[in-house]
């Protein structure tokens, strides 16, 4: 029986949250240290543009597909590659740490496999509706949109925590409220493109797959469409 003061202070983060951050980072590192001529040799400096080229999700692309009725696998990777391709270090830096601060609480609750599929689904999902929706040609970039469904699936369990207490369940929407405002703020101050569609389709991607994904949600699925 192990002693309390043997248990270590720190909660370790789940493993599929360790792994993806781990991508991010290994991915941005590279692409950094190759802009600074640290790794790579000349041809590095441009190994962040010939990255957005080849994974970043093209609206341009979609929309070629569509048309032609082909869905080549080189193109089809792009609604799940171009979350771990950013514009800069800064930008994966806020990615990487709103994955590791939202993938932890949501990692804590959900199954690995399913705070997997709701980073990459929702990515996914935040791409194909920034395409549909918008008539933008600027590619999409980020881990984002993907985090933003993990923020949906956290949503999902202050939402359901507030109603099992009889607590108005509408204040579980104030932190993507405050998101969302935060990011119109700062493109209508500094500018900026329409990146953040992509990002509240995810949230409401990732807080609708959690009705099935949280543990026992197909049993409760499942039940409630037998007794109907």
């Amino acid at each position: 029986m192990s002693h309390p003061d043997d248990q270590s202070p720190v909660n370790p983060l789940p493993p599929v949250v360790t792994a993806l951050f781990l991508l991010l980072v290994g991915v941005e590192a590279a692409l950094w240290l190759g802009s600074k001529g640290i790794v790579g040799g000349p041809t590095a400096v441009g190994w962040r543009l010939d990255a957005i080229q080849r994974y970043a999700f093209s609206p341009d692309i979609f929309d070629w597909m569509v048309s032609n009725g082909q869905f080549p696998a080189e193109h089809m990777i792009r609604f799940v590659s171009y979350l771990f391709v950013h514009y800069n270090f800064t930008h994966a830096l806020f990615g990487g740490v709103l994955l590791l601060a939202m993938g932890k609480m949501v990692g804590e609750v959900f199954s690995g496999w399913a705070t997997l599929a709701i980073f990459v689904v929702s990515g996914a999902v935040g791409a194909l509706g920034y395409a549909v929706i918008l008539d933008a040609s600027a590619p999409l970039l980020g881990s984002y949109p993907g985090v933003y469904g993990l923020i949906g699936a956290f949503t999902f369990l202050l939402w359901t925590s507030l109603g099992a207490v009889g607590e108005p369940q509408v204040r579980a929407f104030s932190l993507i409220g405050m998101l969302v405002a935060i990011q119109l703020g700062f493109s209508l101050v500094f500018g900026g493109g329409p990146d953040w569609v992509a990002d509240v389709i995810g949230f409401g991607a990732g807080f609708l797959m959690s009705f099935a994904l949280i543990p026992g949600g197909w049993q409760r699925i499942r039940e409630k469409i037998r007794r109907q």
